[in-house]
């Protein structure tokens, strides 16, 4: 017997599930959207944080048992905090300090699971989201830099555009992955070259004011590692050529634009300072890297390290350096459970970039700035960086997901010669 239909028509299962996937994007991308928000606490972001985590609870949300190993590192790293917090828990910078590092490990294990459905769309929404933030800190960034409507500021520190960052040199890295991708989709044929270009202009020139060397260098290094990845993945001759071809039009471009910055005398001036290498900050035995020697030898006596934020308790200043500062933050637990999070994600990232699928050239763009991140980390502390664990997560979620390599069995390979 058939079923007699209903009042109400019965909703298809497609249409559903394609409107279940509008609400995850939109509201995926309001959260990613708000990351350039940084100059009030809580921010946006915290609060998108807590109505993504729910819409994808309530929508659907799966946990790739590859993901274990970053969630195993990434507790036990937070679980050392948490031990050297212990004696000062009456210190709330302390206890704030350690309580964001624990809400970033949750976001970076949100990204992870993203990746287990949808990832090509997400990936997309995500990083037009990006795209989208990192116009709007760069304008701030410019506009502050010029003292645009008295904004001076607010939106500058140390004659450095910020932005909508409290610091320059987290402002300047976070406008990293969208040029980059940006310049891929240009690379792969995405994007025209003149929309690229526009959609590159503000980001790059409002990182660039950031005089952060830093930003500076990771721009330069992932732009080349993405260059590099991008040329031994191409598929044929035609596309590394125009790899070759297009890396010297952003040569080209770069020093053009770098001379016409410096044409103007409040721009070169900054530029000249903050381009040497030899900053008196960095150097002597009293000076930053002198500073990190120093340490190193009082942190092999303190297993529950110095205590979250108290390195600048015993030098002048905090250690600028990740490695460091996880070892005298975090204590012995927290410090080499970094090593252990830094050492396997180095080899899931680059061997994620060389599998082949439809999100390789996503995997490419991010781990290009990543990898440069997380080397960075060498000279300043990006423990508490939100992209930073944004790019982890990725990175984690799409090699959770890669297709592993196709092994050719013995007795295939038999009846192939034969």
């Amino acid at each position: 017997m058939s079923a007699v239909a209903g009042p109400f028509p019965e909703r298809s299962g497609r249409a559903y599930s394609l409107s279940i996937a509008k609400l995850q994007r939109a509201v995926l991308w309001l959260f990613i959207f708000c990351g350039c928000f940084a100059l009030i606490e809580p921010s946006p972001y915290e609060v998108m944080f807590l109505l993504t985590v729910f819409v994808f609870m309530v929508t659907g949300l799966k946990v790739n048992a590859r993901l274990v190993p970053l969630i195993f590192l990434l507790l036990l790293y937070n679980i050392g905090g948490v031990f050297s917090l212990i004696p000062f828990m009456d210190e709330p910078a302390s206890v704030r300090f350690i309580a964001v590092g624990v809400y970033l490990m949750f976001t970076s294990f949100l990204f992870a699971a993203l990746m287990s459905e949808d990832a090509e769309g997400r990936l997309r929404t995500m990083l037009t989201a990006l795209l989208a933030s990192a116009w709007l800190a760069a304008c701030a960034g410019i506009a502050g830099y010029f003292d645009v409507a008295g904004l001076g500021d607010e939106l500058t520190l140390y004659g450095r555009a910020s932005g909508t960052f409290k610091d320059p040199n987290v402002y300047g890295p976070y406008l990293v992955l969208p040029i980059i991708f940006v310049m891929q989709s240009v690379l792969l044929r995405r994007m025209g070259l003149a929309k690229g270009l526009l959609l590159m202009s503000a980001p790059v020139f409002g990182l660039f004011l950031s005089f952060s060397r830093g930003a500076w260098g990771n721009l330069v290094g992932a732009t080349m590692i993405m260059f590099a990845l991008t040329f031994l993945t191409a598929t044929s001759s035609a596309q590394r050529s125009r790899v070759v071809g297009f890396s010297l039009l952003i040569v080209a471009t770069a020093i053009g634009a770098l001379m016409v910055a410096l044409s103007f005398e409040q721009i070169r001036d900054v530029f000249n300072e903050r381009a040497s290498l030899n900053q008196a900050y960095d150097l002597g035995v009293q000076g930053r890297f002198g500073n990190q020697l120093r340490s190193i030898a009082m942190l092999l006596d303190m297993p529950n390290g110095m205590g979250p934020l108290r390195f600048r308790w015993y030098f002048p200043e905090d250690p600028h350096n990740t490695f460091i500062n996880a070892f005298a933050s975090y204590g012995w637990l927290g410090g080499f459970a970094f090593i252990g999070l830094f050492t396997t994600t180095m080899i899931v990232g680059w061997s994620l970039v060389m599998r082949r699928s439809a999100t390789q050239p996503y995997a490419i763009a991010i781990w290009s700035v990543l990898f440069v991140t997380l080397l960075q980390g060498i000279q300043i502390d990006i423990d508490h960086w939100r992209h930073v664990y944004l790019m982890l997560g990725l990175v984690w979620g799409l090699r959770a997901v890669a297709p592993d390599p196709v092994r050719v069995q013995p007795a295939l390979r038999t009846a192939t010669k034969a």
